[in-house]
């Protein structure tokens, strides 16, 4: 068995410790590229949402490479993501491709799909390869989300501009060929200190990031705007990490557990009721960002996403009555450097503006 999973941000990285730990092999797609997207998109339809226009590429250059097996996981609720898997599948298929596709569903109180997947993915691997595995999977996954959070924090400061971006991948490929919880820990603490010896002085802005989880999470799908955003002096702060996606996708429903997030009770009187997706955190967020002062919101989202549609639709009544400007930026294999960058300069020579306006006792302006 030869196992290949799909990109997400940095998801690779734990995720291939935990099948390589467990005795798998492991195929690695090529990192996310125009071929990718272009290949992922010539096979989907046409109205397929960005995520799984690129899913698709890299499992297809995966199986060029010798992958025999896909894993992903699954969703239910109002939202595509449900039926990525499925329709991926039948692609797949179509195309003469013969591999078998792993879809891991959330539980939804019935166990037994969920541990019948489980038992074909790890059929004949040691029990405490597995769980060595998870264990180590689980501290690169906190490790990865921890240091890019600390960058975020250090790019709208760093002295040398894209110092932060080389330590970082630096980083990263050190956890990547990590082994050992000590080597994990070493990394993390040493990169932080080296991240933060960097940086000087203070951001000009800072803006909240918000959306739907894949764009949010991948620098591919979304123009790498967070490196673009702190090379411009912003500072981001992304409200969603792969390591909160873990637990909340697929630790607690594994589990039958439930733990409330009580800040999506700041969507009330905006949006009170879930719309699949992340839609209704978005509107949360954007509620607790403009009352964290906040300069700014950027929402990403993939175009056709129903759920960011439909936050999409509320946010400039969120802006108007928390009094915060947002950016709604909806993506797909169209969207030109060029033009993404133009807008981002755009809002965020508006957001400085307000700056001085509120210094001088004005209100805030518009943005359309």
């Amino acid at each position: 068995m030869k196992v290949t999973f799909p990109h997400m941000g940095s998801l690779a990285i734990p995720m291939k410790a935990l099948l390589e730990e467990a005795g798998l092999e492991v195929v690695l797609p090529p990192p996310t590229s125009k071929r990718t997207l272009t290949l992922g998109s010539r096979h989907a339809p046409e109205f397929a949402c960005l995520p799984l226009k690129i899913n698709l590429g890299n499992y297809l250059e995966a199986l060029e490479l010798g992958a025999d097996t896909i894993i992903m996981a699954g969703g239910v609720g109002p939202c595509r993501f449900g039926y990525y898997g499925q329709v991926q599948r039948e692609i797949l298929r179509s195309l003469g491709k013969d591999c078998d596709f792993l879809i891991f569903e959330p539980p939804a109180g019935d166990f037994k799909g969920l541990a019948s997947t489980c038992r074909r993915l790890f059929a004949g691997c040691r029990p405490a390869g597995i769980l060595r595995g998870a264990k180590i999977a689980w501290a690169k996954a906190r490790a990865v989300d921890k240091l890019w959070q600390v960058s975020l924090w250090a790019r709208p400061r760093e002295v040398e501009r894209g110092r932060t971006s080389k330590i970082i991948r630096k980083l990263y490929h050190k956890l990547d060929q990590a082994c050992e919880m000590k080597r994990i820990r070493r990394i993390v603490r040493e990169g932080i200190e080296e991240l933060k010896s960097q940086a000087k002085g203070e951001p000009k802005a800072h803006i909240a990031l918000v959306g739907e989880i894949y764009v949010v999470l991948d620098p591919f799908s979304n123009q790498y705007i967070e490196e673009r955003l702190g090379e411009m002096g912003v500072e981001v702060s992304r409200t969603i990490y792969l390591s909160q996606w873990i637990v909340h996708h697929l630790v607690l429903p594994t589990f039958r557990l439930h733990r409330p997030n009580r800040s999506l009770g700041l969507a009330s009187g905006y949006l009170n009721y879930a719309v699949g997706g992340h839609g209704l955190e978005t509107v949360a967020n954007t509620v607790l960002a403009a009352r964290r002062r906040f300069d700014g919101v950027v929402q990403l989202a993939p175009f056709t996403c129903m759920p960011e549609i439909v936050a999409a639709s509320i946010l400039p009544r969120v802006s108007k009555g928390e009094g915060i400007s947002v950016l709604t930026l909806f993506l797909d294999e169209h969207t030109g450097e060029a033009g993404l960058v133009t807008r981002l300069e755009a809002f965020v020579d508006m957001l400085l503006r307000q700056q001085r306006q509120r210094r001088q006792g004005h209100g805030i302006l518009s943005w359309a």
